[in-house]
């Protein structure tokens, strides 16, 4: 591709507002839901093995890691993808254009998913690397191509948005069924080499539909002077350079183990969102009624931690679990271990409709948006204590439990999903102060970086306790935090005003 297909666009316009190409919604439209598809199709594809590929032998072509380990390292590299997020949110915003952003960020996710299909240990790494970074890049720059597709009195945003959505869930519930088959039966490259070809579509969609999109010339929209912009290109050049070179030093010296290197990701995800709200709280930029509307945020932040923390584990313990305590078998039919996580993202794509039907029939007395987010932690929580009850029995000649119990689980995290989701982001963006609208959206990134690395810590007891234990204390934590929340909820609808 050269610099001038990359760079060169002939204008700047919106679409018209009369384009309902695309069931009635702007021709761009598609061009951003078929890359979503394919983009999640990838991401969760690869994600719903990547931990049973980790913790499998090295005889069977996995990579030979305890359990415990194995969940710990799924989840440390959702909570890179998230931090990278942020990053990827300001290089649009000051260096490289939203539509740029996507671009790279589509070619860095497919080398990634390319070099997890080579047979060998290193590539794997390398893989997770690039995907990391390339999701960072695409996915928060897509939400905002499709703002952009819409007039600011466009009402068609929302019904846009719930089509974006579905593509999302799309791709969820395709890509493991997909990945999950060809990595059990045919061997764990297959399943990351679909990973890949979904994502060289996507990326092949996306450069041939780009024309439709709106703000798609290839400029920041707050791009940095000139000298500042080089002068950034360089740090950031260098600051890349020199953090790989130290690692590979430490590495080779044998201080950054992948131990460590779980921890230091932990550390930073703590550290990241306490940095951004004391300076937000201390900013002469917030007023004081901005102020008053930050703490409630600060609820709905730590919702999402807790909710988000039971989440990620439809990939990580809960597939474990199915892979040495579950049947694989539903109604005389045999599937992998993987097609759990395709239940996940089509009980989302059912329910996210039937929630929204329900609200818009109950109008104003639909319940406050604290109470949705509340009622989704809680049923997060519930997803996990419903695994107690299977997994109690003694461990020597128990049978295996039932499929539907994990089915049961998945759709009670689905539900909480939709519910939290839909109403978390809404609220946050309704409680940011105008000085810090963007980062306040990159902030909700970070709940879920949080929840990524407390998880990389959490996960590592999962070889240590039994399974009633594990999910037992982690389903009794989301529902008391969600009951908490329910407690404070006449504080919340007074604070959290104007949102209802």
């Amino acid at each position: 591709m050269s610099r001038a297909e990359v760079d060169v666009e002939p204008d700047d316009r919106p679409p018209p507002r009369e384009d309902h190409s695309f069931l009635g919604q702007p021709q761009g439209l598609l061009t951003l839901c078929g890359l979503e598809v394919w983009e999640r199709f990838s991401f969760l594809g690869m994600q719903a093995v990547l931990v049973l590929y980790l913790a499998d032998t090295v005889a069977h072509g996995g990579l030979g890691l305890p359990a415990g380990t194995a969940a710990s390292v799924s989840a440390a590299y959702g909570t890179l993808v998230y931090l990278v997020s942020v990053a990827g949110g300001w290089l649009a915003d000051r260096v490289l254009g939203s539509c740029r952003a996507v671009l790279w960020g589509g070619v860095l996710i497919t080398c990634g998913h390319y070099a997890m299909a080579v047979p060998a240990a290193g590539t794997s790494w390398v893989g997770l690397g690039l995907v990391s970074a390339g999701t960072g890049l695409l996915k928060p720059n897509v939400a905002t191509l499709t703002g952009k597709l819409y007039r600011t009195d466009d009402d068609r945003r929302d019904a846009g948005f719930a089509l974006f959505y579905t593509a999302i869930n799309i791709g969820a519930f395709a890509g493991p069924l997909i990945t999950g088959w060809l990595g059990g039966h045919q061997g764990w490259r297959w399943g990351f080499s679909a990973a890949a070809i979904g994502m060289t579509f996507g990326l092949i969609q996306y450069v041939t539909g780009r024309r439709h999109l709106a703000g798609r010339k290839h400029t920041a929209e707050f791009a940095l002077a000139p000298v500042a912009m080089r002068l950034a290109v360089h740090r950031i050049a260098s600051g890349l350079v020199v953090a790989t070179a130290v690692a590979v030093l430490l590495a080779a010296a044998g201080w950054l183990t992948l131990d460590r290197f779980v921890d230091l990701l932990t550390l930073v995800s703590v550290l990241a969102p306490v940095a951004c709200f004391a300076v937000m709280f201390a900013s002469p930029g917030v007023t004081e009624e901005e102020r008053g509307r930050l703490r409630p945020y600060v609820v709905l932040f730590l919702s999402s931690t807790v909710f988000n923390l039971i989440l990620f584990q439809a990939y990580s313990t809960m597939m474990l679990l199915a892979s040495t305590n579950a049947e694989t078998t539903i109604l005389g039919v045999d599937f992998p271990a993987s097609w759990y996580a395709s239940a996940l993202g089509a009980f989302e794509v059912g329910l996210a409709p039937l929630v929204a039907a329900l609200w818009l029939r109950m109008g104003r007395g639909q319940p406050h948006a604290s109470n949705k987010i509340a009622l989704g932690v809680v049923l997060g929580g519930l997803s996990f204590l419903l695994m107690v009850l299977p997994t109690s029995a003694p461990a020597s000649g128990a049978p295996l439990m039932s499929a539907w119990w994990i089915v049961g689980s998945y759709l009670l995290l689905g539900l909480g999903d939709v519910l939290l989701q839909t109403s978390g982001m809404s609220a946050a963006a309704k409680l940011a102060p105008a000085a810090f609208s963007s980062q306040t959206m990159s902030l909700w990134f970070l709940s879920l970086a949080l929840a990524g690395g407390i998880q990389a810590q959490t996960v590592k007891l999962y070889d240590d306790v039994s399974p009633s234990a594990y999910f037992g204390v982690n389903g009794a934590i989301a529902v008391a935090a969600g009951l908490a929340v329910l407690a404070a909820a006449p504080w919340l609808r007074r604070t959290m005003h104007p949102v209802h």
